[in-house]
């Protein structure tokens, strides 16, 4: 039977003032049957009895040893509630990212926000924050990231009709140390029903800087998504160089495949059902484009314009905001697998150091960057957010008001 932590202590105050008094024969016979009793370490359990109840007299304090208190280090807490809180404001402003990926990006994220008026803390927090490690950051918000989950589903038909003229890249293959070499894919918001028309979001990311653009079409034509694919090319602050797509009839067609030739664009494809070929827009269709506007159905036309508008706000804040990590070395070691990554960087940051970027781009985007105030760009995308939710449930509700309606015509249950 093993004893509760408040009955060994009742035990052991019992005993200790045997201990204290018994011989040394005594004491042995007492520690084997103390150990036996409690599952204490021998040489712990000695020090335990011998000092229950003895007292130190330290800088004119007189201290007591009891086994029913615990000793009180004496230390104050470094994080208290106000830094607490405001870690937590900038956390759920940068949509709730890893310690890891916030830390490098605090000293400039709260430079943005005092700049235009949306953060204030005193001296002693601000200095903590620019501080805090990413595995203290993870620590002080584990109680909050405990609520945050999402399921994806796959809705790719394959395109066949030109798979032989265009060459397989795998993940192995991408190697690109410049930017300007893209994978694309579409993202399906039938809301659980695969029937009908409805709205796709086009996601296109760069291998090299994890830029990511987001356009939401009407459907899987290849005419819509032909048409996005020429309008993000113009947006990209930088020269498209390559396309890699998946095997998907939308993709793989005369139309893009013609474009890519005259335009002198490498268009290259993944795999068939190998998502990992496609790694880096693939978890952008979950960072960026899900946690974003989720799993709803959005079919109509209002919705595909406020989709539009939603990612209009979204790219601001996911490249100049969102800081990536990105794997830059793997080795194996017997069954374990050790990765190392790079400094958490935004897609922004990236494109400004590389070299392949001109100058005037770079000019261009330094613009845009300071005229963009993070915690408005946030509460856009909330307000959009909440719009496309209550646009769907609206449209949601009608559909089963109307279906109970046909339902009582012709007596159905």
């Amino acid at each position: 039977m093993r004893l509760t932590l408040k009955e060994k202590r009742a035990v052991t105050g019992v005993v200790a003032v045997r201990y204290q008094k018994a011989t040394k024969k005594e004491k042995q016979a007492m520690l084997d049957e103390f150990t036996q009793l409690t599952g204490y370490n021998r040489c712990y359990a000695s020090h335990l009895l011998a000092s229950h109840g003895k007292q130190l007299l330290l800088n004119n304090a007189r201290f007591v040893a009891k086994i029913s208190k615990r000793t009180s280090h004496g230390r104050q807490k470094l994080y208290d509630h106000h830094f607490k809180s405001a870690l937590k404001m900038i956390w759920v402003m940068m949509d709730c990212i890893c310690g890891k990926r916030l830390a490098p990006m605090l000293e400039e994220v709260i430079t943005r926000l005092e700049l235009h008026q949306e953060f204030s803390v005193d001296d002693q927090t601000r200095e903590l924050l620019l501080k805090v490690s990413p595995a203290t950051i993870d620590r002080l918000l584990a109680p909050d990231r405990k609520s945050l989950n999402g399921i994806a589903t796959a809705r790719t038909r394959p395109g066949t009709l030109l798979k032989s003229q265009i060459p397989i890249k795998t993940f192995s293959d991408w190697n690109e140390q410049r930017p300007g070499f893209v994978e694309i894919d579409l993202v399906a918001h039938e809301g659980g029903v695969n029937s009908g028309d409805f709205l796709q979001s086009l996601d296109v990311t760069d291998v090299c800087t994890g830029w990511t653009e987001v356009q939401a079409v009407k459907n899987k034509a290849q005419i819509w998504v032909f048409a996005a694919i020429k309008e993000i090319s113009a947006k990209l602050p930088f020269e498209l160089l390559g396309i890699d797509s998946d095997n998907g009839g939308e993709f793989i067609n005369n139309q893009l495949l013609r474009y890519c030739q005259q335009q002198q664009i490498t268009f290259t494809r993944s795999r068939t059902s190998r998502k990992n070929d496609n790694c880096f827009v693939e978890q952008k269709n979950y960072s960026v484009v899900r946690r974003a506007v989720g799993y709803l159905r959005y079919d109509s036309e209002p919705e595909l314009k406020l989709l539009n508008e939603l990612y209009s706000k979204l790219r601001l804040y996911t490249n100049y905001f969102q800081p990536v990590m990105k794997l830059v070395e793997k080795q194996r070691l017997g069954s374990k697998v050790k990765k190392k990554d790079d400094r958490a960087r935004t897609p922004y940051e990236r494109v400004m150091e590389s070299a392949e970027v001109s100058e005037e781009k770079k000019q261009r985007l330094r613009q845009e960057y300071e005229g963009v105030n993070p915690a408005q760009i946030k509460r856009e995308i909330t307000r959009l957010q909440d719009e496309l939710i209550k646009m769907s449930s609206k449209k949601a509700k009608s559909w089963d008001e109307g279906k109970r309606c046909v339902n009582k015509r012709t007596g159905r249950k």
